[in-house]
């Protein structure tokens, strides 16, 4: 009996992960789909991706969440911010190569909310912050990066008429993007 009950435990706790993984997959697979705006969670939204991140995740990286609780709704288009969320995450984890901390805010503020994403990763050098956000600037190697994943994101902010900042040392990397309500 203690076996078939741990078996179903298992089983349960399988199904749970998996039932998880499809609805990310659905709401991720939807990108670009509607140009209508809709009434988000940004820690859903945000959730979608740590979802979808979770094997890279679970090998090394601790996650701190910090959300407020008393969360409004955003006007958005959701699939877009989704992958605002991919691209930021994707680059703190390659920053860090896939071990460290990675910590995701959420702030409402009086008519704003603020996501950040930090990594502890080496940070990003000084004499390239300038061109981050630059179509086809990369510093990965050749076929690694198409130096458009941080261009699409700003254009994305901006499309919510938004902004997007960073600040960086050796200590790693601090991105924010800053939306109105």
């Amino acid at each position: 009996l203690i076996s078939q009950n741990k078996t179903t435990q298992n089983i349960e706790t399988a199904v749970q992960k998996a039932g998880k993984i499809v609805y990310a997959l659905k709401s991720y697979s939807r990108f670009g789909e509607t140009e209508k705006t809709s009434d988000v969670d940004l820690r859903e939204n945000l959730e979608t991706v740590l979802v979808l991140y979770h094997n890279k995740i679970k090998q090394g990286i601790e996650v701190v969440k910090n959300y407020d609780s008393d969360m409004p709704l955003l006007s958005c288009y959701p699939d877009e911010l989704i992958q605002v969320w991919t691209n930021i995450i994707h680059n703190s984890i390659q920053a860090m190569n896939n071990r460290g901390v990675l910590k995701i805010g959420i702030e409402s503020c009086s008519d704003k909310i603020q996501v950040s994403i930090s990594d502890n990763g080496p940070g990003i050098p000084e004499d390239i912050q300038n061109r981050i956000f630059d179509a086809f600037f990369t510093t990965k190697a050749s076929g690694e990066g198409s130096g458009l994943g941080l261009d699409i994101v700003k254009k994305i902010v901006e499309k919510h008429e938004g902004e997007i900042g960073f600040t960086s040392s050796p200590e790693g990397t601090t991105f924010t993007v800053t939306l109105p309500k």
